[in-house]
């Protein structure tokens, strides 16, 4: 059975329809790093094969794909508010929202900021007046506090420079 938001597919075929008509990756001189550029979520979708939560993101500029392994409870916080959902009681990430407003900061952006040994890195950028806060954070979670805060979530060159490789049986 499939939770409600999710989609059941085969990740080949999930990547598939979001690969096509991509342009190459670009070039960039040799000493330039473009700056982050600003990620559409398109869903959640559930791996037929491995059964886990995987969370697709698109590069607005140049519509590169991204795409994300998630455990299911960030699965769930990135589904709901996509569909315009909201849950009777507080997620975990509608919490630590609500914690951040209370401190007086707004979350402003967060940036999936590398690829490291098979792991995304994120940045949440949070700001109160004209001070800012970065806070290192898991990229799933980034996304659920972005997508409930109305925030850009935004990709690195770092995050989009190649896939995780799969591991084999």
């Amino acid at each position: 059975m499939t939770a409600p938001g999710f989609r059941r597919c085969g990740c080949a075929a999930a990547l598939a329809g979001l690969l096509l008509a991509l342009p190459p990756t670009p070039t960039f001189p040799q000493n330039a790093s473009p700056a982050p550029q600003e990620m559409e979520v398109l869903g959640v979708a559930t791996d037929q094969q491995s059964g886990q939560p995987m969370v697709l993101l698109r590069g607005k500029t140049d519509r590169r794909a991204l795409t994300m392994v998630i455990d299911p409870s960030a699965a769930v916080g990135i589904a709901l508010p996509l569909q315009g959902v909201t849950p009777p009681r507080p997620y975990t990430h509608d919490l630590l929202l609500t914690v951040i407003r209370r401190a007086g900061y707004t979350l402003e952006k967060v940036v999936i900021t590398d690829l490291k040994e098979n792991t995304y890195f994120a940045t949440l950028i949070l700001r109160r007046g004209a001070e800012p806060l970065e806070i290192d954070s898991r990229p799933s979670d980034a996304i659920a506090l972005a997508l409930a805060a109305g925030a850009a979530v935004l990709a690195a060159e770092g995050a989009l420079k190649a896939p995780p490789e799969e591991k084999g049986p």
